[in-house]
């Protein structure tokens, strides 16, 4: 089986090796090359922007017998056309940098589509070249299931940030919070996130929150905090 990815961001970098690893000719090209000459192949995985997606998979032409799938979590299978009557959706959920390359990608959940009940079969057969944990899912889900990993990564390392934020210029680093970081995601593997809870939102610590507001350096600072804290408490 020969696979090419096109794309050469996050994703595509950690697919390409995941699929190496395990002896699975795979090779990446950028978006940006001619797409007229892409080697043959029998998978070709876009791995591109949302945005890009739609005129990156219409420059692909001439290779109606290969299966074609995307990696977005949001994107439609609807965006490859009739010229690729073989096509789904191929979604590794997780988050990936091309200077942290994941080593094991068996435990890391795939959640696919596809047209045709062969096209099912051949990327459920895909996916379980990298990875035990296949599902088939709807576009419905999968977007729903996009939108809980911008909240449960995207929006939670953006909290690290903010954190970070508030130690710059005293003399406590950052890695201080690495054991409260750590036992916080430990925790919602036996508890579920609300019963994990904690804080002054949580207990109604209302002389807490209000001397934390004054502490903050902006408006806006003041206006996350209490936004997120109303939250909690709305969860209590």
């Amino acid at each position: 089986m020969k696979i090419v990815i096109i794309g050469r961001g996050n994703v595509a970098t950690n697919l390409e090796y995941a699929f190496r690893k395990k002896g699975v000719d795979c090779q990446m090209v950028s978006s940006r090359e001619n797409l007229d000459t892409l080697p043959s192949a029998n998978v070709y995985i876009y791995s591109v922007k949302d945005e890009a997606l739609t005129e990156v998979a219409a420059k692909v032409t001439g290779k109606e017998k290969a299966l074609h799938l995307h990696t977005s979590g949001s994107m439609s299978m609807s965006v490859f056309g009739p010229d690729k009557p073989h096509a789904g959706v191929f979604y590794p959920f997780q988050t990936f940098s091309k200077n942290h390359i994941i080593e094991d990608f068996s435990k890391i959940p795939v959640f696919f589509e596809a047209k045709g009940i062969d096209d099912i079969s051949a990327v459920y057969s895909l996916a379980l070249t990298i990875t035990s944990h296949v599902y088939e899912t709807t576009q419905y889900d999968r977007e729903r299931l996009h939108i809980a990993g911008v909240y449960a990564c995207n929006f939670t390392n953006l909290m690290y940030t903010l954190a970070a934020e508030q130690l710059s210029g005293t003399h406590i680093p950052f890695t201080a919070l690495l054991p409260l970081i750590d036992e916080t995601a430990a925790k919602i593997h036996t508890l579920s996130p609300r019963e994990a809870q904690t804080g002054p939102a949580r207990r109604g610590d209302e002389n807490v929150m209000t001397h934390h507001k004054t502490i903050l350096a902006n408006e806006e600072q003041r206006q996350i905090y209490q936004l997120l804290s109303e939250q909690i408490q709305k969860r209590s």
